[in-house]
């Protein structure tokens, strides 16, 4: 079964109507044989923030030691986004086997007129993911209330309810109460139910749930027990927050505290309310198992959220809220009213069955605002929408089809001092947030066989793979798109003798894999092209990105109609790192900033290691004395090296974690020696302490194997102005015999480093100082790691230098070479890399090294690289 027809599959289901009980899920779940029966798990319900909450509560477990299943709804992008484990997506391979085992039950159950329905399913195949995983604990997002819900099939071990509006009145109760009473059913049997609910609802809870730990700020207090006179109330919450504002344009300080324990962090989800599902989400961590202060503390402030008040630049600022009813747009109207800006312009998408009006009259009157239509079914009409805020006193009212010309639209009327707003629907925000992570990738084709993997990776059908495959030998890209837009590419590709294939998934409110074909002359038509006709579709930013992607591919679209020479260009080096304006204006871009610093703008560049360790896997001890290591780091320059990485604690498989001061013990002394060196310093670290340490005695760059783990390291990256390795890794150090599974290392490893990647972008750094590390040995086996060696050109599409590390690792092994034999390997590798496209490679044995880089290139350009000049 192919991933498509195996998501169709899922998709369809979405005919059945929504019923209420546990019944039709716990079949399921007996057909396959209850796969979760051995797993814990946490139930949270809510009217408003139960996601935001769950995702805190995993992050403190993961932080915590613990193997973490999460299950939460909507998906933005991908409907693998709902499912994961350890923060990773399921595979695409699971959702085929799942529906392998569970299609002709569903299929018979609908024959009788009983199937499960797309939620239901959902479910059940996250229960059966948690349960072939292993995981030790799953956090699980109730739907809609809780007594009826398809997750109350399981026995919670701990639950929430955050918050109570009124909302689905039709299914739950036509009053706050009733609906309270619904959602606290979620309640276990002999754990307190831990809630954020107030006043009248907070009752209606206590009659169901019985032993309750109430969430709040220090000044709520709950109503008075029965029998208390008015005047007497009972003491303000168990768990008492305190939310102290924005620390920066991303993060804010919470404090917590409860009867034997308080914690004072920052996180990554401004409101005051984000503040109680913090609360709530350290209760039932404090519940569930062996978390400490540190774990929260760390955990809280990773708990990255896209698309919850997600703030994507500051000048002007963006803002991208997912808020779906009036209690949210409150919430977001108040945590908005933090911000100091100019005008106010709103992009707003929302489904048909929600209260528009109160909506829009919760959020601060917009003195433009554009209303646009998400591609669902469900999406209202943008013209009720804009008579809505017509009657709400918008000044400036415009219409827009689809939600990337309506950002681009409010975009370009906002000057550097406005905000711009879009929220109303998570939907809405998904589409918009494509803007900043949609990855266009191109793909190096060198026989047939490479154009069948190529189609064959994007799910495009069996027999569209063996018509197209011999139209895919020029220039090739994989890119994601909505429906509509994915329609009007083909079509304008095909007009130009080009080729373009589509997944088999193909629906209004899913993204599409797509495949382009074509020379550069056809490409260079289909840009103009789309440029041309961009709206209604939205393709203004398609046309954008495949043109940066052409660019950095083939050298730049000369505009004459020329095909450029075959092969990765390096002007790509040069121009190519583009940044997507989170943190600087386009202003600032304009005027020019460090770049030409690095040198790996204008050819492969060779990064020294460094270890001043008594344990790396290679050279531990041979340079843990100060003068031995200062001694090394000449001889590397000596030898040419650009980059000499400096490292204090090792991540072998099995290594032990180094006390912070003994790592800063070794390092920072033979950083402050070698500063002066002529070649840029980089400190190899996963904590933050030790980078800011570093870079204060002279390092340039910080390269952190753990990929900013630590939540603290992008802010130090950014007040520096530093460079930033981000590297993609499952475990940091290595856990030996850790079995992965990936759909396709190359994408799935992007699609990873896109977000960690947009990360470090909204703390304050440009594309060009991030260097991505597809992280060869780190949760990837010898195979895998030479399938990113020979793909290595794809990650450019990050827009980011890509630096190869593979120095003397184990998957030398699969080509007969043992540890202490691998030198010829190493070098032999590193070749390929440079001439692959990587921007730097990580060596131990500089001289070999840089010979090699020094000949891969002089192959490819003998007239631009002569080293005897």
């Amino acid at each position: 079964m192919e991933y498509h027809e195996a998501a169709d599959f899922c998709f369809d289901l979405r005919r059945f109507r929504p019923k209420p009980g546990t019944e039709s899920t716990a079949r399921l779940l007996a057909h396959l044989e209850d796969p979760h029966a051995d797993v814990d798990f946490v139930q949270i319900a809510g009217s408003n923030g139960k996601g935001s909450t769950a995702r805190m509560l995993e992050r403190v477990l993961r932080e915590a030691g613990y193997s973490v299943g999460l299950y939460t709804s909507p998906h933005l992008e991908d409907l693998r986004e709902r499912i994961r484990v350890d923060g990773r997506k399921i595979p695409r391979a699971a959702v085929c086997d799942f529906v392998e085992s569970a299609r002709e039950y569903i299929t018979d159950r609908a024959a009788d007129g009983e199937s499960p329905t797309f939620f239901e399913t959902m479910t059940a195949m996250a229960l059966w993911q948690f349960g072939r995983e292993d995981v030790d604990v799953a956090v699980l997002e109730v739907g809609i209330g809780g007594k009826y819900d398809a997750t109350s099939v399981v026995d919670p071990t701990a639950s929430a309810v955050t918050s109570v509006t009124l909302e689905h009145t039709g299914i739950l109760g036509d009053t706050e109460a009733e609906i309270a009473r619904d959602k606290a059913h979620v309640s276990p049997d002999d754990v307190p139910l831990v809630t954020g609910v107030t006043g009248a609802p907070l009752e209606a809870v206590r009659d169901v749930a019985g032993e309750v730990v109430t969430v709040g700020t220090a000044t709520d207090e709950t109503e008075p027990n029965e029998g208390v006179s008015a005047g007497d109330s009972t003491p303000g919450p168990d768990v008492r927050v305190a939310y102290g504002g924005r620390t920066n344009h991303t993060e804010a300080a919470v404090s917590i505290v409860a009867d034997g324990w308080d914690v004072e962090t920052r996180i990554p989800l401004l409101g005051e309310h984000q503040a109680v599902n913090a609360g709530i989400a350290a209760a039932l961590a404090a519940q569930i198992g062996d978390v400490s202060d540190a774990h929260l503390e760390r955990g809280l402030r990773s708990a990255f959220w896209p698309g919850r008040f997600e703030v994507m630049n500051t000048e002007p600022l963006v803002v991208l809220d997912g808020a779906h009813n009036p209690g949210a747009c409150e919430r977001l109207a108040e945590t908005l009213d933090t911000y100091d800006y100019d005008r106010l312009h709103v992009v707003f998408g929302a489904m048909h069955d929600k209260d528009h009006r109160a909506m829009i009259d919760a959020l601060p009157t917009p003195d433009a605002v554009v209303t646009t239509d998400p591609s669902l079914d469900r999406a209202e009409d943008p013209a009720v929408l804009a008579a809505a805020f017509d009657d709400a006193g918008a000044v400036s009212i415009r219409v827009e089809a689809a939600v990337q010309d309506a950002l681009a639209t409010a975009l370009d009327a906002a000057e550097r001092d406005d905000c711009l707003l879009v929220t109303g629907s998570l939907f809405t925000v998904a589409e918009a947030r494509s803007r900043w992570t949609r990855t266009d990738v191109p793909k190096r084709v060198r026989d047939l066989s490479d154009a069948r993997e190529a189609l064959e990776d994007a799910n495009v059908a069996a027999g569209d793979v063996e018509r197209l495959d011999g139209d895919a030998v020029h220039r090739v890209v994989r890119t994601v798109l909505r429906d509509r837009q994915a329609t009007v590419l083909k079509a304008e590709l095909l007009r130009l003798g080009g080729e373009c294939a589509l997944s088999g998934l193909e629906r209004d409110d899913e993204a599409v894999d797509a495949v382009l074909m074509g020379t550069l002359t056809q490409f260079e038509a289909l840009v103009e092209r789309l440029e041309a006709r961009a709206r209604p579709h939205g393709l203004t930013d398609v046309a954008r990105e495949l043109r940066d992607v052409l660019e950095r591919d083939a050298g730049a679209i000369d505009g004459d109609g020329a095909d450029g020479a075959d092969g990765v260009d390096d002007s790509r080096r040069a121009t190519g790192t583009r940044s997507r304006g989170v943190s600087r204006s386009d202003a600032d871009r304009a005027a020019g900033g460090s770049e030409a610093a690095f040198p790996w703008t204008d050819r492969t560049a060779v990064m020294g290691i460094l270890n001043v360790t008594p344990d790396s896997f290679h050279d531990g001890g041979r340079y843990d004395a100060v003068e031995d290591a200062v001694a090394r780091a000449e001889s590397m320059v000596e030898a040419d090296v650009d980059v000499i990485d400096v490292g204090g604690e090792s991540t072998r498989p099995g290594a032990a974690p180094v006390p912070i001061d003994e790592e800063l013990d070794r390092v920072v002394p033979v950083i402050d020696r070698i500063a002066d060196l002529d070649a840029q310093i980089s400190v190899d670290t996963r904590r933050a302490a030790v980078a800011d340490a570093a870079l204060e005695a002279g390092a340039d760059i910080i390269n952190d194997v753990s990929g900013l783990e630590d939540p603290e390291m992008r802010f130090v990256a950014a007040e520096h102005d530093a460079g930033l390795v981000v590297m993609h890794s499952i475990d940091a150090p290595v856990v030996p015999d850790r079995d992965i599974q990936y759909d396709d290392v190359v994408a799935d490893v992007i699609d990873r480093l896109s977000e960690r990647v947009l990360l470090a972008e909204k703390a304050g750094l440009d594309r060009e100082r991030i260097i991505v590390d597809p992280g060869i040995g780190f949760g990837k086996s010898s195979a895998e790691s030479f399938e990113l060696l020979d793909r290595i050109d794809e990650f450019h599409a990050l827009g980011c230098p890509v630096l190869f590390g593979h120095s003397h690792k184990s998957m030398f092994a699969r080509v007969g070479r043992d540890h202490g034999e691998r030198l010829e390997a190493t070098v032999a590798a590193t070749a390929l890399a440079a001439d692959r496209g990587a921007d730097i490679v990580r060596v131990h044995d500089v001289p070999e090294n840089v010979a090699a880089v020094r000949t891969a290139l002089s192959a490819r350009d003998p007239e631009r690289f002569d080293w005897t000049a």
